[in-house]
């Protein structure tokens, strides 16, 4: 009997490479969409369930249909960008409940079942948890807060066989890298006359030094072999760092002190 996972998220790129290729292992797959036509377009090898994570409607009709499931995948989530002191306060909160509370909400829905089948929770985060880039406070906040609850539930969960995994990826090229481009000036718009006045030029400058530092990223494709990895390894580890330069940043954020750490990464981003 084939196994049964869940992966949220799964519209576009490292979610939907994750769901293809899952189902290509033999894997009986459900791939969390927010719209139809999305889900039809992830082809006949999965089945498309209707999944914002932040309705919880949806949540809890998605855990009544499946019944049953061996694996859940957290793999939905958006990124804020923005100078703190100007970031519209329901951005911020938007970036948390997708990223955060729509993650746990989905969790919780699904360990149930997980806990009958001592199934495994693999959640995507980023190496964003471990160091932070200015104006990425919002999205770089939420995956520090996903590791720490990862943590938390790793260990949590672990009585009942249940595996709790963190994949973080590193520069991961994707659909929503290049769609970034078009946000810039709507998000300066959102910043208001003075936010613009006082950090449009560094913001515009981190923007165009992040796309070409993406868009020469590793493919969704490494992303989706260390789930499949996550899924399948008797011993699976804690966490998965992959993609390009995943390791590299990750190290950096533990172990260099902070003051040089800000040297580096401004330099990094034209911004010194």
């Amino acid at each position: 009997m084939s196994k049964t996972v869940l992966v949220t998220g799964a519209s576009t790129g490292i979610g939907r490479a994750t769901a293809l290729l899952l189902a290509r292992e033999g894997f009986t797959v459900y791939a969390g969409v927010r719209k139809e036509s999305d889900g039809q377009a992830l082809g006949p090898t999965v089945t498309p369930i209707i999944l914002d994570v932040t309705d919880a409607g949806q949540t809890a009709e998605a855990a009544e249909r499946l019944r049953h499931l061996d694996a859940l995948v957290n793999n939905a989530g958006i990124g804020v960008t923005g100078p703190l002191e100007f970031v519209p306060l329901d951005a911020l909160r938007r970036q948390y409940e997708v990223n955060v509370f729509g993650q746990v909400a989905v969790t919780q829905a699904m360990l149930p079942m997980l806990r009958a089948s001592r199934g495994r929770v693999v959640t995507v985060g980023s190496v964003g948890s471990w160091i932070t880039l200015p104006f990425g406070g919002p999205l770089c906040s939420s995956k520090h807060a996903i590791r720490s609850l990862n943590d938390a539930l790793r260990m949590e969960v672990k009585p009942w066989g249940i595996r709790a995994v963190l994949i973080e990826p590193g520069s991961i090229h994707t659909d929503a890298v290049d769609k970034l481009e078009d946000e810039v000036e709507p998000r300066l718009a959102s910043l208001g006359p003075e936010g613009r006045q006082l950090y449009g030029t560094a913001y515009r400058t981190m923007t165009t030094a992040g796309l070409k530092e993406e868009r020469s990223g590793s493919s969704p494709d490494v992303v989706a072999r260390a789930v499949l990895h996550a899924l399948t390894a008797r011993k699976p580890r804690s966490r998965y760092p992959v993609g390009k330069k995943s390791r590299l940043m990750s190290t950096l954020g533990r172990i260099v002190p902070q003051y040089t750490l800000d040297r580096l990464r401004l330099r990094a981003l034209g911004l010194s």
